[in-house]
């Protein structure tokens, strides 16, 4: 049976001394414990370790031995302890993170650098997905956390305010309402509305679109022929506005603004963990929460 380490360790303590009284100053215990301790030790090992007299105190051969092969031992012992205290509070692992596209520009990078920064002994891994897969992947485990927009369903998940994000339109910089630096809703319900496909988020598309509900004349809105309309040429060309969050504006190509809708409420990103949150999980909540303080994502 090996010896306990609190033994070994003091003993390590006595060689470098050789000297039980200054041996046992240096631990905080009395020295005749540290003599018993001792005892103990060479009873379980079945050798001396030291040779005592009156005056001084001389490791044995075995005493040697052991002083110079504990130190490396007991270090990698107490990097085994560390790790599993690191694992076990959720700083150790692979974290696989799934994210909207719309989420990509600022908001997901921004958590993703504070986890890294934050857990060295993490491997975080982000990649984009559709919205309406992220709470379900995160539900059966493909992906520890997820960021989404929207109160999007899904059983079996939490979800957390991350980010509360204004609502407004992207549209082209020489269109008329880009003079004002807030739109009425009213103003850019005149025009045609660019929405993309509701297939793609149907929560945050019908959370858009419900900004209009009651304009007159009745808005009309315009879905691209393709999910992701690289060209944007009705946009670029004034001829429609495209409800959006502020995050549009990290994104907006030349030629392209973005104004705030006066009233419009706020897009809420969420972070979505599984309903039962593991050490991991938690560490990520709170790193999140950590971060949404810090740059004022979320009322104080």
């Amino acid at each position: 049976m090996a010896p306990d380490t609190v033994s070994l360790r003091y003993f390590l303590v006595l060689a470098q001394e050789l000297n039980f009284t200054r041996a046992a100053a240096r631990i905080g215990i009395a020295q005749p414990a540290l003599s018993a301790r001792m005892r103990r030790l060479e009873a379980e090992l079945g050798t001396s370790l030291l040779v005592r007299d009156t005056r001084s105190v001389v490791l044995t051969t075995a005493g040697a031995a052991l002083a110079e092969s504990a130190p490396p031992a007991l270090a990698a012992l107490d990097r085994a302890w560390d790790t599993a205290r690191n694992a076990g509070a959720g700083e150790l692992g692979t974290l696989r993170i799934g994210y909207s596209l719309s989420a990509g520009a600022e908001t997901a990078p921004a958590l993703v650098d504070k986890l890294i920064r934050s857990s060295p002994g993490l491997e975080v891994s982000a990649v984009p997905m559709a919205t309406p897969d992220i709470s379900p992947a995160v539900a059966d485990g493909r992906i520890d956390a997820g960021i989404t927009r929207g109160e999007q369903p899904g059983r079996g998940v939490r979800r957390f305010p991350l980010r509360h994000q204004r609502v407004g339109v992207q549209l082209a910089q020489h269109h008329p309402l880009a003079e004002h630096p807030e739109i009425e809703i009213a103003d850019a319900a005149a025009y045609p509305l660019r929405l993309p496909d509701r297939t793609a988020n149907p929560v945050i598309h019908d959370q858009l679109s419900a900004l209009f509900r009651d304009s007159r004349p009745i808005p009309r809105f315009h879905t691209p022929a393709v999910s992701f309309d690289m060209s944007q040429r009705d946009l670029f060309d004034g001829l429609t506005l495209a409800p959006a969050s502020e995050a549009a504006v990290t994104v907006a190509p030349a030629g392209i603004t973005w104004r705030p809708l006066r009233g419009a409420p706020t897009m809420t990103i969420h972070l979505v963990l599984p309903r039962e949150l593991s050490p991991l999980h938690r560490r990520i909540r709170t790193i999140a929460k950590t971060l949404a303080h810090e740059l004022h994502w979320l009322p104080d």
